[in-house]
């Protein structure tokens, strides 16, 4: 779920979506929704300065966030209703939408792979902990 809210956000609704969703569950300075968007895309990504703090302006301008005295960010009631109506459109994007086919689960599989592989290549000590798993996992998929 979290990766088709990634590529949503991604795609549709870009840094927005991913700030409007980090405030929906904590107030938060702009150095820690920096961190957070980080966190949330396990390290691939990290929005710079120059992109969160004038957006967060805007933001404010719009009235869906407000900066506290303590310097952190808060979402407005017209910044819940945004978050919500990401979280549940009306006519879901077909990317959130669980696979409906035996194609649809093994592209999604592929994908996480591809992931996997990204991973191994760039951060190559990040799956060692989950070796014997990986190793568990494709056991059971060749059986098929």
């Amino acid at each position: 779920m979290l990766a088709a809210l990634w590529e949503f956000g991604r795609r549709r609704r870009g840094l927005r979506f991913w700030v409007l969703y980090t405030l929906k569950h904590s107030p938060s300075t702009g150095a820690e929704i920096m961190d957070e968007v980080e966190r949330m895309s396990f390290g691939l990504w990290r929005p710079s300065p120059g992109s969160i703090y004038p957006l967060l302006e805007q933001l404010s301008k719009e009235g869906v966030i407000r900066k506290r005295d303590d310097g952190k960010y808060e979402l407005t009631e017209k910044g819940r209703e945004e978050v919500e109506s990401f979280l549940n459109p009306v006519f879901p994007p077909f990317s959130l939408q669980a696979p409906r086919s035996v194609d649809g689960v093994l592209d999604e599989i592929s994908a996480y792979v591809s992931y996997l592989e990204d991973l191994a290549r760039t951060k190559s000590d990040s799956l060692k902990p989950y070796s014997s798993r990986i190793k568990e996992l494709a056991e059971r998929l060749s059986k098929l």
